[in-house]
């Protein structure tokens, strides 16, 4: 037997859920004066799932748009070759706490040792969250730069980086980047400063990024920018990619 009172609570909920859909209140008025409980819980259901299924495609549009190169989580991801810094924790890596508080996280190691796919995982799970996510390597994001401002849209291309609650790029120094390539690239730096969380995955200390774009003060104040809300996490130990081929080369010899 439904009470008065959990009637007004399923009216309201009803109500509630329309108003989410952008649907007219009306919807809820009809289903408190017309609506049976065993109706008004039907629709209730149906909004329900409508908000559901709307959700879940937002979430697979933004990975979609996010341009990832391939699709990894952090299920099943070792963290035996990464030392977290004492105040930021994994937990917080992997709820993307650090997105909502707008910190930057900097990882740092030799080539092959699972930066990518971390850096990765957690924007998959940033959009899953609902946020706004881009991926690329500095190459690409510097060729589009280039790209946008010869053609005149670069200002357009900005306000969409400016959009985004994360932007990852991957492969940071790995190519030297030219005057004009680190000058875009410092606009996307001091633009997020403060206003969205970045990732980069580099394998060049801080202390050397000055000879690959071109500038010491700029990489230093792109430094500054980075890890004033942010933190460092250093990848130390053997390349999964190289292990993984000489685990094959043993096991075909054998």
């Amino acid at each position: 037997m439904m009470t008065p009172k959990m009637r007004a609570e399923l009216d309201e909920d009803v109500t509630q859920a329309a108003r989410q859909l952008f649907l007219s209140n009306r919807i809820g008025e009809i289903c408190k004066e017309e609506g049976t409980p065993k109706q008004a819980e039907f629709l209730l259901y149906v909004l329900q799932e409508e908000l559901r299924l709307r959700e879940q495609n937002k979430r697979q549009r933004l990975i979609k748009r996010a341009g990832f190169p391939v699709y990894k989580t952090f299920e099943g991801y070792s963290y035996q070759n990464v030392k977290l810094p004492p105040a930021f924790s994994q937990e917080e890596l992997e709820t993307c706490r650090f997105v909502a508080e707008k910190t930057n996280l900097v990882l740092y190691g030799p080539v092959g040792i699972g930066k990518t796919h971390l850096a990765t995982a957690a924007g998959i799970k940033a959009c899953e969250l609902g946020y706004k996510t881009k991926f690329y390597t500095v190459t690409q994001l510097v060729l589009k730069l280039a790209e946008a401002r010869k053609n005149g849209t670069l200002e357009r291309l900005v306000r969409e980086l400016q959009s985004l609650d994360l932007l990852i790029l991957d492969e940071w120094g790995y190519v030297p980047v030219d005057k004009e390539g680190s000058q875009l690239l410092f606009r996307v730096i001091s633009d997020s400063y403060e206003s969205k969380s970045l990732i980069l995955t580099t394998n060049l200390e801080f202390s050397k990024w000055g000879s690959i774009f071109t500038d010491d003060q700029m990489a230093a104040a792109m430094i500054d920018r980075l890890v004033h809300h942010g933190h460092l996490l250093l990848f130390e130990g053997r390349s999964y990619r190289m292990e993984h081929a000489l685990m094959r080369q043993t096991a075909a010899a054998s």
